[in-house]
């Protein structure tokens, strides 16, 4: 059995060039969920869902909510288990430049990633929000805290080593946004980051992350999307012996009101 409205992404439905960002609201809610069961020699069952919630207020802030899940069992045994939680607080681009406030928590069993905490700050650029396009960009830095442990059930890599590695590591974050609207009713929005690791006297420095997250919309009716989704991860500074880059590519339905 199975019902599917999928899609992963960073790309807030409130930044998206679909023709509504004018409109004067309150909150704006947006959620996808999947979820499939097969039964083979144990029963497969994969989860997944997000959500985006955002609350307007009177002096053009905004308060942004983020959630993200993807689990996978084989019975009692977990293949899959990676998410995160997100809060960000930001002008709602009505300013040149605005600080862009966030902290998340987020966790990968594949990766041996048991938890990683962030907190911190951007300087957001607005070089121009029209009806149809934008281009937003941002430099910051923020404080992260980790833990690494090969020896999660999900954990999917190698390696001779079995410690559990923390890491407390400030970064330099730059980040660009945009969003153009193809044609009434479709649009595409895509979003980077390039984080600089600045511990150890900046030894690292050259051993950046970098994160793309692209998303073709197609929208069906006020509530209903079809959305193409790609995105990728490059990280050449991992404490695991753990692959340096990964992607997701997938096509669902997002619900949004």
């Amino acid at each position: 059995m199975g019902f599917t409205i999928n899609l992963k992404s960073q790309i807030l439905v409130l930044d998206r060039e679909n023709g509504e960002d004018s409109m004067p609201r309150k909150q704006l809610f947006a959620w996808n969920v999947s979820f499939s069961s097969d039964k083979q020699k144990k029963n497969l069952l994969e989860l997944s869902n997000s959500a985006e919630y955002d609350r307007f207020f009177k002096n053009d802030q905004v308060l942004i909510t983020l959630l993200n899940t993807d689990a996978s069992f084989n019975g009692k045994t977990i293949l899959e288990n990676n998410g995160y939680f997100q809060m960000r607080l930001r002008n709602n681009d009505k300013k040149r430049v605005a600080p862009d406030y966030f902290m998340q928590y987020q966790w990968n069993g594949i990766w041996g990633l048991q938890n990683r905490a962030i907190a911190g700050c951007n300087a957001r650029f607005k070089f121009w929000d029209d009806k149809t396009d934008d281009l937003f960009m941002s430099i910051g830095a923020f404080y992260e805290y980790e833990k690494w442990n090969p020896n999660l059930s999900s954990y999917a890599f190698g390696g001779n080593s079995q410690e559990i590695v923390y890491r407390h590591i400030p970064r330099l974050n730059l980040s660009a946004k945009t969003a153009v609207q193809l044609t009434k009713g479709i649009d595409l929005s895509a979003i980077t980051f390039v984080q600089f690791p600045m511990n150890d006297a900046f030894s690292h420095f050259t051993q950046p992350r970098w994160f793309l997250d692209l998303n073709l919309n197609f929208d069906i009716n006020k509530h209903l999307s079809m959305v193409l989704h790609y995105d990728q991860n490059i990280d050449y500074y991992r404490p695991l012996p753990i692959d340096t880059y990964f992607y997701n590519l997938n096509m669902g339905f997002q619900l949004k009101w």
